[in-house]
């Protein structure tokens, strides 16, 4: 697989194309460390994009959903599916109105996705969405059942045409604002764990597994 992706007319980056980026260790950094996408498609003319969990295995997008699921049955026929991740690192404060912004890392996703139908691959595809979400969760929980598994739809979307934009560093103000005395800059932002709650069904003397009390949303996880 090369070390970049080929942009391509729907992923090139027309907006300020400095800020494309086309490394894809870069763009499977980006979904590592995401755990939510939106998924848009269009069923007889009428657009749609739904939130979901997703994974990256090698080189490949997995999400997964109800077998009943109507993005998951139109998506398992074929049609063309754009998927966004984006990561907000932080609120960038200009001195004017018009040049407040964001400090972000996002990738978008074009092509068509592919049922995944082996018992074995599903498994393996379940896995890594449970490990995305919560690292080392997978093999402290029950594993899906054959009714369970029957009942899932998963679907994997080669990750060919797509494309980075990052945002990074102060704002850009129009140079006669610089003079102007109101504070500007970025305020960092991070998703940061709270205490882990209880289940009130839980039994007695189980303890917060370290995946859970280390939890954290980072490159380095």
């Amino acid at each position: 697989m090369k070390a970049n992706v080929q942009p391509t007319k729907r992923t090139r980056i027309k907006r300020i194309p400095k800020r494309g980026v086309f490394d894809r260790d870069a763009i499977y950094s980006i979904l590592d460390e995401g755990f939510i996408c939106h998924v848009g498609f269009a069923v007889d003319g009428e657009p749609f994009v739904m939130p979901t969990g997703y994974a990256r295995i090698g080189d490949r997008l997995v999400i997964h959903g109800s077998a009943a699921s109507r993005m998951m049955r139109s998506l398992a026929d074929g049609i063309e599916v754009c998927v966004t991740v984006t990561l907000l690192d932080g609120l960038v404060l200009a001195r004017s109105a018009f040049h407040h912004s964001m400090n972000y890392r996002s990738v978008v996703l074009f092509g068509t996705a592919e049922m995944v139908t082996g018992e074995d691959e599903k498994m393996e595809a379940l896995s890594a969405l449970t490990e995305q979400i919560v690292p080392g969760r997978w093999d402290d929980v029950r594993w899906p059942t054959p009714l369970e598994l029957k009942a899932t739809t998963v679907l994997s979307l080669p990750i060919e045409e797509a494309s980075a934009k990052v945002r990074t560093g102060d704002p850009i103000d129009d140079e006669e604002d610089y003079e102007m005395n109101v504070w500007a800059g970025v305020l960092p932002l991070s998703m940061v764990p709270g205490a882990p709650v209880n289940d009130t069904r839980l039994k007695n003397g189980i303890s917060v597994p370290k995946h859970v009390s280390e939890y954290s949303r980072s490159p380095s996880r």
